[in-house]
C-alpha cells in the first residue's frame, strides 16, 4: 500500500538531463524528478512517489487531504495511547 502525501515544488532545476525539483512536506525537503510535469511551477503542489512527481493539486486539495491525515493522526492517538517510558 501506498501513502501519497501533498508537497509543495519549492525549487526547479535540470540535472543529468532531466527537470528535477525540491518539494517541500512540511519542512522535510525531498528532490523529485518532475519529468511527467512539464508544466508544473514553484508554489505548485504534487504528489511524489519513489521519487516521481505524478501529478498536481490545487493548494484546495492538498490542504484537504493534509488535514485528513491530521485527523487520522488524532484518531489513533486516541485509541492506541502511548507505551509507557519505563517498563522495568
Amino acid at each position: 500500500m501506498c501513502l501519497a502525501v501533498p508537497g509543495k515544488i519549492i525549487e526547479i532545476y535540470a540535472a543529468g538531463g532531466l527537470r528535477m525539483g525540491k518539494v517541500d512536506f512540511g519542512g522535510v525537503i525531498r528532490e523529485a524528478c518532475l519529468e511527467a510535469l512539464p508544466d508544473s511551477k514553484i508554489g505548485d503542489y504534487t504528489i511524489v512517489h519513489a521519487g516521481f512527481a505524478l501529478n498536481l493539486l490545487s493548494e484546495e486539495e492538498a490542504q484537504a487531504s493534509l488535514e485528513a491525515l491530521r485527523e487520522l493522526a488524532s484518531i489513533e492517538d486516541e485509541l492506541d495511547p502511548p507505551a509507557a517510558q519505563d517498563w522495568r
